[in-house]
């Protein structure tokens, strides 16, 4: 992420015209089905999927290149009593990342590279959750720029040594009515290390 990007953020998060405050929905509707213990936040913005899974019971690691966003996440956190580690760090930088994650999760941040990377930190039998805006050529919410999207399969192909347990893609009505292009995933280390798509739609 450029030294641009974390400006544009920050003025952002200091103006307070970002609004997102609810966890992402596919997050939440997971979330029952996956053990609890430690879970990587990546590119975790101002923090509301990192309090969900602290809220969760989970040990949170939470990491993103704005310290305005970071500082909106640390005093929504202390508010609720819930320990967080927040890490400032811009991405397109080298990181080393803890490893044996139980759950690690990408939440509309497109770096397939990191992505593919970060299955290399979890746990075994620990989760990947991903969640990525979708090129598309329908008029659809997110970023106009295809930089900041994924193309059809291409999260899917990016992942290896994993096991697959839903790829979803689709373009669907949120709660506002607006319509949204989502490519989504689920994937787990196991020892078996066979690729399984259980779902696919468009």
């Amino acid at each position: 992420m450029s030294k641009q990007d974390r400006i544009k953020w920050d003025q952002r998060y200091a103006a307070g015209s970002y609004h997102k405050n609810n966890p992402v929905t596919f997050l939440q509707d997971w979330l029952p089905r996956l053990p609890v213990g430690r879970a990587l936040d990546v590119a975790c913005g101002a923090g509301r999927n990192a309090v969900l899974l602290a809220q969760a019971g989970f040990q949170v690691d939470a990491i993103d290149i704005s310290p305005e966003g970071l500082a909106l996440a640390r005093h929504n956190a202390e508010e609720q009593g819930l320990a967080i580690n927040w890490i400032q760090q811009d991405l397109d930088l080298p990181y080393r990342f803890d490893t044996n994650y139980d759950l690690i999760i990408v939440m509309w941040y497109v770096d397939l590279d990191l992505i593919a990377s970060l299955c290399d930190c979890l746990a075994p039998g620990g989760y990947l959750v991903c969640e990525e805006h979708l090129v598309t050529d329908q008029e659809v919410i997110g970023p106009s720029s295809p930089e900041f999207r994924v193309a059809p399969g291409e999260l899917r192909a990016a992942l290896s040594g994993v096991e697959v347990l839903l790829y979803e893609e689709s373009i669907e009505n949120t709660a506002d009515g607006e319509r949204v292009a989502s490519a989504r995933l689920i994937a787990k280390n196991s020892e078996d290390q066979v690729i399984k798509v259980t779902g696919t739609r468009f």
